[in-house]
């Protein structure tokens, strides 16, 4: 490395200036990559502070000639100071002192603010402690680029740690690129530049010797070789510009959020709407949590649902704002919300679950006690739904505080000139076919949305009766199944409770195209609303209907008829052509079981139960260490098998239809790879087709190669449903495949590495292995041995082509 500068005097003005401005271009431009993380401009001010604070310590420390360890001292020295102020301002006084907590959370910020930054969803907040993360690049990458750039002659070592910024910002960032053009041009010229005019006033470098020739011809030189400089890096500039508003990338580019925690899947939970019952039989007097501050008419909910498989109503597997799409808990989560804003204080006594009761559209949610730290690390939210989780379970002591937004009510003569919502909704399936034609019956006269929604809720409200089928009560079976549901509406009577009534309507406006959900929550009877604490029971919680109207969001509906509106021998309701109910007669009492004899001897009974244990205990250990073995050698196979269909899965799922045609391509040629073909990389979709097709045997994939070039950089987007045709074509010659195979063949197939490592340094490697092996047993000559094993004598046998004779 070139030798540090003698003496900070001997820099000239210009050379400080020329260093220090092109440091402060470079860190921004890269630091600038954490907008789309932030969600805006909230990170400037940690950046420009650590941006200050890291040029003042480079310069000092190059003006009094400071070494290493006083510089590195200086950094760590205004982190602590300054870091509270700029990065961590909500746990100083005034937002300038820092106080215990700001230091013990700058002493572990640099460990642990990256995992926090990855594993919270963007856009994050800055009052979470995410500010951090760019205070500290700006800081340290400022000074240590500074500082090389004015130690050293070569300029171009100061350009490495601010390239590795710009990466790193890549790296920690989101999906979606901040100013991806503007980025790169603003680096690429500062750089360009920089080390052009470090180059140009170098003293050995200068344009002609001044002992020649006048000073003002030297400078007349200079400037042109300047501006030719300027020009070249204008057109190039330009040329960048040009080609990337014609060129988008193949696909989106991959981060360190998208693989280091894996997706929180709500299907790991049973459906809360299948502990209805049990909630309303075994919990009717236990108070389950308090609730401070909920609004009068307010409803408290814990979970929704909208998918419906004829067994139970659940929420949906899939998609970024399905009712299963939770993530990680952030704060400032709706700030375009409108409403009544709401503070909730919620207390959790006896209830026991991973659903959080909350209220409202969420903004906020900071959890109290002593496993405030582990909730709130484990909490998830889904903003499409408004509803939360916590994975450790929610126990008696828990306590959380709710900021949320009270949506808007709406009269019916305000819905009156809506219609329906398009959001989209999952398919049903397995539901009872008659409730096609009741639903079309039921909103026949109905004319406007809100009419045919009302129509549905009056049918099921006013025509049917309420009844838990607890003691005292008329039957009514528990469960919302698709045999329950076409008993409900096609008995001579409609017996049931909320879970039947809510479940019921969903799937009547389901069957007519209305967006329908479930919910299901708490909320007080009318004379306790407005109560300051709503203590919640067993006996408050309620399920109910919530349809989408345009531009207004979801609209609750409460099917479910009074809780006195009970049935008797003087209001039943005989239905329109109905359907008998068979109701099953309780089972007879059964006789006590005869026991055997008692044993003459009690140890002769222990002697035989230890035995059976015994016997009973090393068939289960046997068995365990089997399975234990077998899940150890098949765990490889295994892993090859998901990553296959991760890969599949994440090609099929492109955001761009485009992209799905590109992803169908290349596992087409995985799967060829897999059984033998010798693509390479780097070559045309026409080029890899012709490899595969002499390989393999098959044609057609050249005319598949013709038509995913066709699509992919064709004027306009392939439809969805050309997407599917091509992938149809692809399961077909993949499928092919393994038909024309052996059983040995296609499993070797199915756990190669090839189409895995393909590209990679260690499949690199290998091959350069073997091609290396290979040239040398080529040129190595054959050797002659005789028949006792020495070289020479005659009866020989040759071991290379250049020993035959011909």
């Amino acid at each position: 490395m070139t030798a540090p500068a003698t003496a900070s005097s001997a820099l000239p003005a210009r050379r400080w200036i020329l260093d220090l401005g092109a440091t402060i271009l470079l860190v921004a431009v890269s630091l600038i990559g954490f907008w789309p993380t932030f969600g805006g401009a909230s990170f400037l001010p940690a950046v420009a502070g650590g941006i200050l604070l890291g040029l003042a310590i480079a310069a000092v420390a190059v003006w009094r000639r400071w070494g290493i360890l006083i510089t590195t001292g200086l950094v760590v020295a205004a982190y602590f100071v300054f870091g509270g102020a700029l990065a961590l301002p909500q746990t100083t006084i005034a937002g300038v002192i820092p106080t215990l907590d700001t230091l013990q959370r700058l002493a572990f910020g640099p460990v642990t603010a990256w995992k926090q930054l990855l594993t919270t969803v963007a856009p994050v907040a800055a009052g979470d402690g995410h500010l951090l993360v760019p205070f500290l690049l700006a800081l340290v990458v400022t000074a240590l680029t500074a500082s090389l750039a004015l130690r050293l002659s070569q300029v171009a070592w100061a350009l490495i740690p601010a390239a590795a910024l710009l990466m790193l910002v890549i790296a920690l960032g989101t999906p979606e690129p901040a100013f991806p053009v503007v980025q790169g041009l603003v680096f690429a010229v500062v750089a360009v530049a920089w080390l052009a005019l470090r180059q140009i006033w170098a003293p050995q470098n200068a344009a002609v010797s001044v002992s020649d020739i006048d000073p003002s011809r030297a400078a007349h030189m200079r400037m042109r070789r300047l501006l030719a400089g300027l020009a070249v890096l204008a057109i190039a500039g330009g040329a960048g510009v040009a080609t990337s508003a014609i060129a988008s990338p193949a696909e989106s580019r991959h981060v360190f959020r998208d693989v280091i925690i894996p997706p929180f899947n709500i299907r790991d939970y049973p459906s809360p709407l299948q502990a209805f019952r049990k909630n309303v039989r075994d919990e009717a007097e236990e108070t389950l949590f308090t609730v401070q501050g909920l609004p009068k008419g307010a409803r408290i909910r814990t979970a929704v649902m909208d998918q419906y498989d004829g067994m139970v109503y659940n929420v949906t597997d899939g998609g970024p704002t399905s009712s299963s799409a939770f993530t990680p808990l952030r704060s400032d989560m709706s700030p375009d919300a409108e409403g009544v804003p709401v503070t909730l204080k919620i207390a959790i006594d006896n209830y026991r679950g991973v659903w959080m009761p909350t209220a409202g559209i969420l903004s906020d949610i900071e959890f109290d006690g002593a496993r405030a730290e582990e909730l709130r690390r484990s909490t998830y939210v889904n903003n499409a739904t408004e509803t939360a989780v916590a994975t450790p379970v929610l126990t008696k002591g828990d306590q959380y505080t709710v900021d949320a937004v009270m949506p808007n009510e709406y009269t019916d003569e305000q819905l009156a000139e809506l219609a329906f919502g398009t959001v989209p909704m999952p398919k049903q399936s397995n539901v009872p076919e008659e409730l096609t034609t009741l639903a079309a019956e039921t909103v026949s006269d109905a004319e406007t949305a809100i009419e045919q929604a009302r129509a549905l809720e009056s049918f099921l409200s006013e025509g049917g009766f309420f009844s838990h089928g607890l003691e005292g009560e008329v039957l009514s079976r528990a469960g919302h199944t698709a045999e329950r549901i076409s008993t409900l509406v096609g008995g001579d009577q409609m017996i049931g409770d909320d879970e039947q009534y809510a479940v019921a309507m969903a799937l009547l406006a389901g069957e007519i195209n209305i967006p329908a959900r479930v919910v299901m929550g708490y909320y007080p009877e009318e004379e306790r609303a407005g109560d300051a604490v709503f203590e919640a029971t067993g006996d408050d919680v309620h399920a109910w209907v919530e349809i989408n109207f345009e531009g207004v969001g979801w609209v609750p509906f409460s099917p479910t008829p009074p809780e006195d509106q009970v049935p008797n021998d003087t209001n039943t309701k005989p239905r329109v052509d109905p359907k008998p109910q068979v109701l099953q007669p309780p089972p007879p009492p059964q006789e006590p079981v005869d026991l055997p004899p008692t044993l003459p001897d009690d140890r002769e009974s222990e002697d035989e139960n230890l035995n059976l244990a015994g016997i009973i205990g090393a068939i289960l250990l046997i068995g365990g260490i089997s399975l234990a073995i077998l899940a150890i050698l098949a765990s490889p196979f295994i892993v090859i098998g998901a990553w296959k269909a991760a890969k599949r899965r994440a090609r099929r799922s492109a955001a761009r239809t485009s992209d799905r045609i590109s992803g169908g391509w290349d596992e087409l040629t995985d799967r060829a790879v897999d059984y033998g073909a010798q693509v390479g990389t780097g070559g045309t979709r026409i080029e890899e087709a012709t490899v595969v097709a002499s390989s393999l045997a098959v044609p057609q994939v050249t005319a598949l190669a013709e038509r995913a070039d066709r699509e992919v950089f064709g004027p306009t987007d392939p439809t969805p449903e050309e997407v599917d045709a091509f992938w149809q074509e692809v399961d077909g010659i993949v499928g092919g495949l393994g038909r024309e195979a052996g059983f040995w063949k296609r499993t070797k197939a199915r756990l190669s590495l090839r189409s895995l490592l393909g590209g990679t340094a260690v499949s690199n490697g290998l091959q350069n292995l073997k091609d290396a092996a290979t040239a040398r047993v080529r040129r190595e000559p054959g050797t002659i041995k005789n028949n006792t094993g020495t070289p020479g004598g005659t009866g020989t046998t040759s071991t290379s082509p250049e020993s035959e004779t011909p």
